[in-house]
């Protein structure tokens, strides 16, 4: 028996590249695009109605954002099972949709400029219950937070105080957690890690899910941060990235 397809909704104010998304999407095997929606309020009525696996999901949108769409699916859920999943596909243009679109539960961010494989390849990582965090997008997000005043970190789940707070925190994790924190910051996916560190997905899985518990954090974008505020990477370094050959 093989697996039932993944159920995606497309939304983007722009006609053409909804149908883009649909061809790209749609075409490919295992996937099957249930509808698409031309602003915010209509992805909220649609993802009650369709149910889909994933929402792919863009964020500057007439009426409704895309951010304020997440947020009501995400919240306002009034089916038995778990909420779709949403990747925000950005153009980066304006950096603080992207930090509220996290905010409000995202959990996937691509540009919209990436290839059709790497669009496939997020919509079943985060189907799967994973962050899509696409290399350069974290990089984009750890220099728009660092660049921020002490204390105006949006999304975080504490009052920034600095680097000590960030090595405390840090420095309760386990020597085994310590390296996988250390990949999630370089944009490492849990099959890349498991690769890394000589470990099953299912392993780095759970370890990355306690990682997050025991440091107060919602995603990875907000480990990646906490990694890099900790002095954990190179301060110059961008993450690494998977797709560079």
């Amino acid at each position: 028996m093989t697996d039932p397809d993944l159920r995606v909704l497309i939304v983007d104010d722009q006609e053409m590249v909804r149908d883009a998304l649909r061809a790209v999407i749609g075409r490919r095997a295992g996937f099957s695009v249930v509808g698409d929606a031309a602003d915010g309020a209509q992805a909220v009525a649609l993802a009650c109605s369709l149910r889909p696996d994933v929402v792919v999901m863009d964020v500057r949108m007439p009426g409704m954002t895309g951010v304020e769409a997440t947020r009501r699916i995400l919240a306002d859920w009034p089916h038995p099972e778990p909420p779709p999943r949403v990747l925000v596909l950005t153009t980066f243009d304006l950096d603080e949709y992207v930090h509220a679109a996290l905010r409000a539960g995202a959990c996937g961010f691509l540009l919209k400029n990436s290839p059709p494989d790497q669009l496939a390849h997020a919509i079943r990582v985060v189907a799967d219950g994973e962050s899509m965090l696409a290399p350069s997008v974290t990089h984009r997000l750890i220099s728009a937070f660092t660049a921020l005043p002490a204390g105006l970190v949006p999304g975080a789940p504490r009052p920034r105080t600095g680097r000590s707070r960030a090595t405390d925190l840090v420095g309760t994790l386990t020597e085994r957690e310590l390296p996988v924190l250390v990949l999630v910051a370089r944009g490492r996916s849990n099959l890349q890690i498991a690769e890394a560190l000589g470990l099953t997905e299912a392993n780095v899985k759970s370890r990355v899910n306690r990682i997050l518990t025991r440091l107060g954090l919602d995603n990875r974008v907000q480990a990646a941060l906490l990694a890099h505020e900790a002095g954990l990477l190179p301060a110059a370094a961008p993450p690494e990235d998977p797709h560079r050959p």
